[in-house]
């Protein structure tokens, strides 16, 4: 019976995806409120604050090094959910950002970021789950 239960499509709330995985790629944090000039500081990581770099979008360093750069991106990437995702950035002459790539899917640039640094990648993970749990956001599945 229990074989049966698990070749049934199950809720996605209960599918387990782990970090590092093509499935975690897939995963995006969508955040349960609208992010504007009062709540943004709640989304802090790190001593760093998210910029409103234009209308409606805001950025801010989420790891630097001298061959690997991720910011956050915060903005209405599907539908009206505003969606945290990473953008890998170029920085010139040790702190003029030159170029954002388009957004990538919250888990895509986590996944990204562990082949750089597990350590970071963790503390990333981490603060999405404090995000979770204080009911800021989830974790959603793109298809």
């Amino acid at each position: 019976m229990a074989e049966d239960k698990q070749n049934n499509q199950e809720e996605p709330e209960n599918i387990e995806i782990t970090p590092g995985t093509k499935e975690f790629g897939k995963m995006v944090f969508r955040l349960n409120n609208p992010v504007n000039a009062e709540n943004v500081s709640i989304l802090n990581y790190n001593g760093a604050e998210l910029e409103e770099i234009q209308e409606g979008v805001y950025a801010q360093p989420a790891f630097v090094s001298d061959d690997f750069n991720l910011f956050f991106v915060v903005t209405q990437l599907i539908g009206d959910d505003w969606i945290v995702a990473f953008s890998k950035a170029t920085i010139e002459n040790g702190n003029e950002i030159t170029d954002l790539s388009d957004p990538l899917p919250t888990g895509e640039g986590l996944n990204l970021l562990g082949q750089v640094s597990a350590d970071d990648a963790n503390n990333l993970l981490s603060y999405f789950g404090t995000l979770a749990d204080a009911k800021r956001g989830e974790w959603r599945l793109i298809e």
